[in-house]
């Protein structure tokens, strides 16, 4: 079905917007719920845009970035902050990567 990477939200403090791709509208409401705190709260820490996105394998990756020009942007704070929420959301990353890997890649 897909073949490329795969969003399945994002957040910008630059929008103060958060995005959840309609594919995933399937997903209980309090584990949209907590992708949308965790995406908000990272902004509001760090700067910048952050997007968890699916690769063509179903693996669940979060990248960030920030505007060129955003001297606010903690980039140092950014890896931590991502080091961080591998570790605290780990079963909830497996348990979205199992998600995809079923529903999406019909994988067993």
């Amino acid at each position: 079905m897909y073949q490329d990477s795969v969003v399945l939200c994002s957040a910008s403090k630059y929008t103060e917007k958060y995005y959840l791709n309609p594919d995933f509208e399937g997903l209980p409401d309090l584990v949209k719920r907590e992708l949308q705190i965790m995406c908000v709260l990272f902004t509001e820490d760090v700067g910048g845009i952050i997007i968890l996105e699916y690769d063509e394998d179903g693996n669940l990756n979060l990248k960030t970035h920030c505007d060129e020009d955003d001297i606010l942007y903690d980039e140092i704070g950014s890896v931590l902050k991502i080091k961080q929420l591998l570790r605290e959301k780990e079963e909830l990353f497996e348990q979205l990567e199992q998600y995809y890997k079923v529903f999406f890649l019909q994988e067993d």
